[in-house]
């Protein structure tokens, strides 16, 4: 699978850790950045790429990470066709997957252990299949939103 990661200063750490797993578990990675610690940069200008890589089929799955994933989220959701789930366990790692179908995974450098993160929540969001089923209908109407609200410039 070809995965794209991107990470303000505040998650590089962990951002570098989750690379290292994905290679090892045979996935192509796309590392936009961050690509040091400090000095301290925007999220939205890591995030959006990755979501945009994602939207357009560019990657399978994309990783955003910061200080929480909470405003990486939402900068990753603000790109159409977009579904990025902040996870806080390998339960909600599951359901973003198997109700959501979340594409995009948001973690957070000062908020997840590396171990609760990379062994555990990325590998669960990664294995787990979208259910389909009655949820289809629930990301449809998601869909049909963002196609008929968006607004260009």
């Amino acid at each position: 699978m070809r995965v794209a990661l991107g990470t303000d200063h505040a998650g590089f750490v962990l951002k570098e850790r989750l690379k290292r797993e994905l290679e090892s578990l045979g996935h192509e990675i796309v590392d936009l950045g961050t690509h040091a610690p400090e000095p301290p940069v925007d999220y939205p200008d890591f995030c959006i790429p990755v979501a945009e890589m994602v939207a357009v089929g560019a990657a399978e799955r994309g990783i955003v990470l910061g200080g929480s994933g909470i405003g990486e989220s939402i900068a990753a959701n603000k790109v159409r066709g977009v579904r990025a789930s902040v996870v806080t366990s390998a339960e909600t790692a599951r359901l973003t997957r198997l109700h959501n179908d979340s594409n995009v995974l948001a973690l957070g450098g000062r908020t997840n252990s590396d171990h609760e993160a990379v062994a555990g929540w990325m590998r669960v969001w990664l294995e787990t299949p979208f259910e389909g089923g009655r949820h289809l209908a629930r990301l449809g109407k998601i869909s049909n939103y963002e196609a008929g609200h968006f607004r260009q410039g």
